[in-house]
């Protein structure tokens, strides 16, 4: 429902951004186009029947018109309806191609929150600067940044020697199976092998804590694997005038509690290690010790950051409660509970692992654990030297002249995972320069991106296709 009112207020709510866009400071084209394509509300709810078809289809005649050189020069095929594939031929047939993937589909906002927005979500409003709305950030971002730096290229007769692919899914958010899915298998149909892709993921940070007084670029160079394992148990149920010792409820419960209160271990591994020791480089006695030395140091160090909120995603194997799902009437009870844990693992870390790691904590017969199946497969470490790492490294050097670049590892999960087999390394970054405060809004209120930032982002982006395209 939400969905169909947000697309029959189109109209209204693309003349307001329009309006509000008039009076941006210091907007450029490409901003103004990463506002525009806010405009359509490519949401992906969790139930794939909700989605907006129209609205995707007028995003792509958007594109078309927008980008009229990229859709008329390069190969471009429509993939399950929704998802872009676009091909840009290169010179030399024998070189390794290279792929780029962003996603067009965007996360719901909240119900009840969208007066929590400074402009309506999807307004696609520029405001003193800044450009406001659901997918500045999370993934409009990409994959305008990548069209804009096409379009820029080919106006200035560009023509690389290795051919360049670009993947823009519809349903990343719902798991990608439709979209990266679906152009991953186009891939293995034509034999297609990729030296190295890139593809949405860590941002320029102007604030990291690591290096509060330098701009840190994180470069994806892995990703956690997703898991959600389902916990329910049964019971007897009736008038809750009467209840047991133990109802389903209760016994679930305890069981959360048990799994909450027994985290996964801190420990240090590829990446975090590569990204500590070149962190230590830039710091000063004696942080520069500690992360210079994690051969000794190691225990300490994955104490320290285990222990805060914010890195200690670096350092474990994560457990989120998400969902809990039992009962029917205040006075009746449930015969059966249900409960959903979502875990992010640390490379290293198997399903295998933290099903027999959460059975050991629950030590319940009486509560069912299973995993729920999700598509996909985790992707290697990727190179932290040369190939592809370098090239993202002197194209962001380019353009952030005293950077530091440094390895990292997503928490979340991308369109990767689809890609697996099909390339050398997996890379994910975008060149946004951000605060840790917008990295937070990330599927979250108030989504933005400053206009300087998103002209840069474009900048590295034409940095990163003309290296790419080369022998």
């Amino acid at each position: 429902m939400a969905g169909l009112i947000v697309s029959r207020l189109w109209p209204a709510l693309a003349l307001l951004g329009f309006l509000f866009t008039s009076a941006g400071v210091g907007a450029g084209p490409a901003a103004e186009h990463l506002a525009a394509a806010v405009r359509f509300p490519t949401v992906s709810h969790q139930h794939p029947g909700k989605l907006d078809s129209e609205a995707f289809n007028r995003l792509h005649r958007f594109f078309r018109s927008t980008y009229p050189e990229t859709f008329a020069r390069l190969k471009v095929e429509v993939v399950n309806g929704y998802s872009l594939l676009l091909e840009w031929p290169g010179q030399d047939s024998a070189l390794a191609p290279v792929l780029f993937t962003a996603h067009m589909d965007v996360v719901p906002v909240e119900p009840g929150t969208a007066g929590d927005w400074s402009h309506p979500p999807f307004a696609g409003v520029i405001e003193n600067g800044v450009i406001y709305g659901r997918g500045t950030l999370d993934d409009k971002l990409g994959v305008i940044s990548l069209l804009e730096a096409v379009e820029r290229l080919l106006q200035q007769g560009f023509a690389p020697q290795r051919s360049l692919f670009f993947g823009f899914g519809h349903d990343e958010e719902i798991g990608g199976v439709q979209g990266a899915g679906a152009i991953a298998q186009r891939f293995r149909e034509r034999g297609l092998y990729f030296s190295w892709m890139l593809d949405e993921g860590g941002y320029i940070i102007s604030d990291n804590p690591l290096l509060p007084e330098r701009q840190v670029a994180l470069v994806g160079v892995a990703e956690k694997l997703y898991l959600t394992l389902l916990l329910k148990t049964r019971g007897a149920g009736g008038h809750s005038s009467r209840p047991p010792p133990t109802t389903t409820i209760g016994r679930l419960a305890a069981a959360v509690v048990r799994v909450e209160n027994n985290p996964f271990p801190a420990k240090i591994v590829p990446p975090i290690d590569t990204m500590l020791t070149r962190s230590a480089q830039h710091m000063e006695f004696p942080m520069s010790f500690l992360f210079g030395n994690l051969w000794l140091t190691e225990p300490l160090v994955a104490r320290i950051l285990g222990d805060d909120q914010v890195s200690s995603s670096f350092v474990r194997t994560t457990t989120a409660a998400t969902m809990f799902n039992a009962g029917v009437k205040e006075n009746v009870i449930p015969q059966a509970a249900e409960a959903r844990i979502n875990f992010r693992l640390l490379p290293g870390d198997t399903p295998e692992m933290v099903l027999a790691h959460v059975t050991r904590v629950v030590d319940d017969p009486e509560v069912e654990i299973s995993a729920l199946p999700r598509e996909g497969a985790r992707a290697p470490v990727a190179a932290m030297e040369g190939g592809g790492f370098e090239v993202i490294s002197r194209a962001t050097r380019s353009v952030y002249r005293d950077v530091v670049m440094l390895p990292y590892m997503m928490p979340a999960t991308t369109d990767v995972r689809h890609y697996v087999d099909l390339a050398d390394n997996h890379y994910r970054f975008h060149g946004a320069l951000i605060s840790m405060g917008q990295a937070e809004q990330v599927h979250g209120t108030n989504e933005q991106l400053a206009v300087e930032s998103f002209e840069q982002t474009v900048a590295v982006a034409v940095a990163i296709l003309e290296a790419a395209g080369q022998p």
